[in-house]
């Protein structure tokens, strides 16, 4: 039977690198996953990643229990996020950073199971919707992760980001409204 976020939180706190080890392996792919569609590219993904972690592991006794951990975990990886834009928009004022925010052409797998069509109508699935988001503001974005790939109700939302649950509502049927109305050459992206 495995543990709760919780246990989990308390076992490495209480020093087991097991504990620590089994929390993170438990999230990480939701927080790379999540690095990923608000950057577009796989190396900032794992700079987010990494830092989020990094900040958890900083601040786990400080974590409470008033909400639950995934929504703790979520709140500081939009932290995170927020300040990784901030720097990249920095670097990019200062001529350090390209900013096409492109695609990096990753994400083709070498698994056998995975048939190559597939994969790469899956491929072209993600660099529609990550061309998508990029149109929208970070904190629009935010919203559209956390409700669509989080799975997150709008109350957890509006808890972690401190908005009330009406500016969450908001955000998130503007991003929507603005990925679907994308001009001609996007709006094309979705009938496909």
């Amino acid at each position: 039977m495995s543990k709760s976020d919780e246990q989990l939180v308390a076992g490495a706190l209480a020093g087991s690198a097991r504990a620590w080890r089994q929390l993170v392996e438990r999230h990480e792919s939701r927080i790379h996953n999540l690095g990923y569609r608000l950057t577009g590219n796989s190396e900032d993904a794992m700079d987010l990643t990494q830092e989020v972690f990094l900040g958890v592991f900083r601040s786990l006794q400080r974590f409470r229990g008033e909400a639950n951990f995934r929504t703790w975990l979520f709140r500081i990886a939009h932290n995170k996020a927020v300040d990784l834009n901030r720097k990249k928009k920095l670097l990019s004022l200062t001529g350090g950073l390209d900013e096409d925010g492109g695609y990096d052409g990753l994400g083709l797998s070498a698994r056998p199971e995975t048939e190559p069509d597939q994969e790469l109508a899956a491929l072209q699935s993600n660099r529609r919707v990550l061309e998508l988001l990029s149109r929208v503001p970070l904190e629009q974005r935010l919203v559209v992760e956390l409700k669509i790939y989080q799975s997150l109700t709008f109350e957890e939302i509006a808890q972690m980001q401190e908005i009330s649950v009406n500016t969450a509502k908001t955000r998130f049927y503007t991003a929507l409204k603005k990925m679907r109305f994308a001009p001609e050459k996007e709006h094309a992206l979705l009938e496909n």
